[in-house]
């Protein structure tokens, strides 16, 4: 055993080689130990081989990216000690090794989840740098904007912020960037680098981004307390040519904070204009971006020291038009997809949520303030407590039902191997923590890691957890190939990533995987991203040998939206999990041990138990809960999606009706008809083409001009709406629009501003819903307006394109033909935003026009 790695004692060393003809080395990363043993036995006397991050023949054996596999590290020992000594017995060994690793090759990823900004971050907006203009990133939570559309790229050690553009600078025709700089990294060491760009006059503007912890380690406070005001003192003492202060909160600041001379303070909003001006001065100068980290600012106010605003914010489904703009301008991970009726729209992650309120900057009538709301919860059922009271009576669960039985506990026959995955933030580490603590009271022996890395920041974790009878027997730590007992799995995507399905082994692995459908950050910048939810699930089942409600195999349970129906919170879920793992009886601990070990952690214990017990409850009754949730959700018809084509028309005439009147309606229907009959006459028993068109002309007909915004919010779907996701008396509505003759231009972008309007704006509404009668009318004051003008020419066009389709229609180009109606569906947005698909639309309209009116005739020729 080595305790000191370098320098390795010379005579040891050769006493411990003598007699020796082979030595391997297994470490992790670079190469530390194998250059010195290969040096000091370097022209000894019968001088062995050394292998380790290469072998033999000069290939990658360990190699130094990435974590070393036990299995890879048993295959290598194995295969040279087979050519020492044959054993049937270890050759047996090295081959069922071999084949679990061969498994594993073959597998791939299905998706990934690669980490990301939390909810609310202050990096969302801190990073964003104006158009043309380009930054460095550092070490911190930051240092992630290089894998994001925000200019940023390249990147030093920590304290070496800058460094790098103070030697790249004199050679380059760019003559300034922005380098970010974590506080915590300026605390430790990057004013040093500061200094020294300042001494040699470097055009460069280090935007120090201040959120009050050293978040990316666990939110620890700075050493010697620094403070925003001490950071502007110093950087003006080394020679900042220009400070500015940018905050959401401007006003925070107390009256006779000593800042240096020059410094202005501003709100977040005029982010990009002041780095403009900072960019056009000379020399170093500094932004100091302050916003608390969003994770802290949760932790901080579940122990009620930091301010909790009062309020909740809501995306009306149906005003909204899914354009994404709403998560460009927040980069948030809590605002999230929504399948409906009319299309994908967006919704608030309410339990995610951390009141950054960026997403309302989207240019959408849709985002509404909603003050005095909490989200609400299933408080009015009994929870299934199991056991007895203090007084000795037993306890009852859901409806009066006496407590579950419980199952048999699996026996451990040497080691158990369970693998918990999930999203890193969401509490999967703690699920890994209370099965250990469970085992460690039962006086079972315990291996446990976790690896996370970036992890906490919504990217994959994955937690080891080997449990045995005696210590003894457990000699490594990570679950190999083919090794699970159990996998916990928490999140769907980190479930079928490539490590985990090749630990699963048909009729070994049992399964239980938490269905929801959580985006990763990618979302935020691809409106039309999607989870492979098919694949990932076809590939877990193969994984693990099919479908099993107990025992091996696997057990599918969205315990996400159960958690929120049934706790208020999404953060349930994985507790929710182990509950449902325990009754199936595929967790070797016992109910009475895990629920000490909750108990014992300390955090939301009555949340946890109940998530526990409600787990439990679902792989028991699972009729019974999902009838539960299913009277919690919301009962928005726009959730409800269509069966049949029949359904789909029918929907979207009485829709059309209520937008306008009954010969609008009829206009749709007619045309829907009219594609229906051709269709079936061109490519007889296909309904593709018209299920297009009538979703398409559907959107175009009903565009959302100020009457029908109005009519959405006071139709009465705002307010199931409102009831089906928050509780609370006088709630108070606060709207965010930018009204076409009110709202200022934005000098920068171009782009109008929004504004918010209080309570009275719902009775505008309902005035304004009531003259929808004037639409595309003389009296129609804002059909003027060169928005609402396109919109209605949009239809039109529309069907001068049907015109031209129909009649051509046949085999051969009834795909291209269904590409040219579904377009429509493209068009997303209001103002600038929708001019800006409408843009992107045109193009591919054009092309697949062209590749209509003249087709492949191959292609043609395959169709038929």
């Amino acid at each position: 055993k080595i305790a000191c790695p370098w320098p390795l004692p010379q005579a040891e060393l050769i006493d411990f080689a003598r007699g020796l003809d082979l030595v391997i080395v297994v470490e992790e990363k670079r190469s530390l130990i194998e250059v010195q043993v290969r040096e000091e036995l370097y022209g000894t006397a019968n001088q062995p081989v050394v292998v380790g991050k290469k072998d033999e023949a000069g290939k990658w054996l360990f190699p130094v990216k990435g974590a070393l596999d036990a299995n890879d590290i048993a295959i290598a020992i194995g295969e040279r000690l087979l050519r020492y000594h044959r054993n049937d017995d270890l050759a047996g060994r090295l081959a069922r090794l071999k084949d679990a690793q061969a498994v594993l090759a073959i597998t791939s990823d299905v998706g990934s989840r690669t980490p990301g900004f939390c909810s609310g971050c202050p990096h969302n907006s801190s990073t964003v740098v104006p158009d043309g203009m380009r930054a460095y990133a550092g070490i911190g939570c930051h240092f992630m904007a290089q894998w994001m559309d925000r200019s940023t790229e390249g990147y030093t050690q920590m304290g070496g912020e800058g460094a790098n553009w103070i030697g790249e600078a004199p050679f380059s025709t760019r003559g300034h960037v922005f380098q970010n700089l974590g506080d915590g990294t300026y605390n430790h060491s990057g004013s040093l680098a500061l200094r020294w760009a300042a001494h040699t006059k470097t055009n460069v503007t280090y935007k120090i981004l201040f959120n009050d912890a050293v978040a990316m380690t666990g939110g620890q406070p700075h050493e010697g307390g620094l403070t925003v005001d001490q950071i502007a003192r110093q950087v003006a003492a080394e020679g900042a040519t220009a400070i500015r202060l940018v905050t959401d909160e401007p006003e925070k600041y107390p009256a006779g904070v000593r800042w240096p001379a020059g410094l202005s303070i501003h709100h977040r909003d005029a982010l990009d204009e002041v780095q403009r001006e900072l960019a056009e001065v000379g020399g170093v100068s500094v932004l100091i971006y302050d916003q608390t980290c969003a994770s802290e600012k949760r932790r901080r106010r579940k122990r009620g020291a930091f301010p909790d605003p009062d309020k909740r914010v809501i995306i009306n489904d149906l005003v909204c038009e899914g354009c994404g703009d709403c998560s460009v301008k927040s980069n948030c991970v809590a605002v999230q997809p929504l399948e409906t009726e009319f299309g994908r729209k967006r919704k608030i992650d309410q339990s995610n949520c951390n009141k950054d309120f960026s997403c309302v900057k989207g240019f959408c009538p849709s985002f509404v303030t909603v003050h005095g709301a909490k989200p609400k919860t299933m408080g009015a059922i009994a929870l299934p407590v199991a056991g007895r009271s203090e007084s000795g009576e037993a306890r009852t669960g859901v409806g009066g039902v006496q407590d579950m039985p419980e199952p048999a506990v699996p026996a451990i026959d040497k080691t158990f191997n369970v693998l918990v995955t999930g999203i890193g933030g969401t509490g999967v580490i703690t699920v890994g923590q209370i099965m250990g603590m469970a085992a460690h009271l039962e006086g079972k022996g315990l291996g446990l890691i976790d690896m996370a890395g970036l992890a906490q920041k919504g990217g994959a974790v994955t937690s080891h957890l080997r449990l045995a009878n005696r210590q003894e027997d457990i000699t490594s730590i990570r679950v190999t190939a083919g090794m699970a007992d159990l996998v916990l799995g928490c999140d769907l995507v980190v479930t079928g990533s490539k490590k985990v399905l090749g630990a699963m082994k048909a009729g070994r692995t049992a399964a239980v995987v938490n269905t929801a459908e959580v985006m990763p950050g990618d979302f935020a910048r691809n409106a039309d991203y999607s989870l492979p939810a098919e694949r990932l699930k076809r590939a877990i089942t193969t994984a693990v040998g099919g479908r099993s409600e107990q025992g091996a195999g696997l057990s599918l349970v969205d315990a996400t939206e159960a958690a929120l129906a049934l706790l208020g919170n999404a953060i349930g879920a994985n507790m929710f999990m182990l509950g449902y793992a325990w009754q199936t009886g595929r967790v070797p601990l016992a109910r009475a041990s895990l629920r000490r070990a909750i108990e014992l952690n300390g955090e939301a214990v009555k949340m946890n138990l109940d998530a526990f017990e409600w787990g439990r409850r679902a792989a028991a009754e699972p009729d019974q809960i999902r009838a539960i949730v299913a009277t919690s959700k919301a009962s928005a018809d726009s959730t409800e999606l269509s069966e049949t084509l029949d359904e789909v028309i029918a929907r979207r005439i009485a829709f059309l009706g209520d937008y306008q009147d009954a010969d609008y309606a009829k206009r749709y229907r007619d045309q829907v008809e009219r594609v229906r009959a051709a269709e079936a006459k061109a490519v007889p028993g296909s309904t593709a083409l018209t299920d297009a068109v009538a979703r398409a002309l559907f959107k175009l007909m009903a565009y959302k001009d100020e009457y029908e915004v109005a009519r959405l919010y006071t139709n009465g779907h705002f307010a199931k709406q409102i009831a089906s996701t928050f509780e609370g008396e006088n709630l108070r509505f606060e709207f965010h629009l930018a009204p076409p003759l009110l709202a200022r231009i934005d000098r920068h972008t171009g782009e109008p501003k929004k504004m918010s309007f209080g309570p009275w704006m719902l009775k505008a509404f309902g005035v304004l819903a009531k003259l929808k009668g004037l639409r595309g009318t003389a009296f129609d004051v804002f059909g003027y307006t060169h928005e609402r003008r396109l919109e209605r020419q949009l239809v039109a066009d529309y069907v001068r394109l049907l015109d031209e389709i129909l009649p051509a229609l046949a085999p051969g180009n009834h795909a291209t033909a269904i590409g040219l109606a579904t377009l429509p569906g493209k068009i997303r947005g209001f103002g600038h935003v929708k001019a800006r698909h409408l843009e992107a639309v045109r193009k591919e309209e054009a092309a697949l026009l062209a590749r209509f009116r003249s087709p492949d005739p191959t292609l043609a020729q395959a169709a038929e």
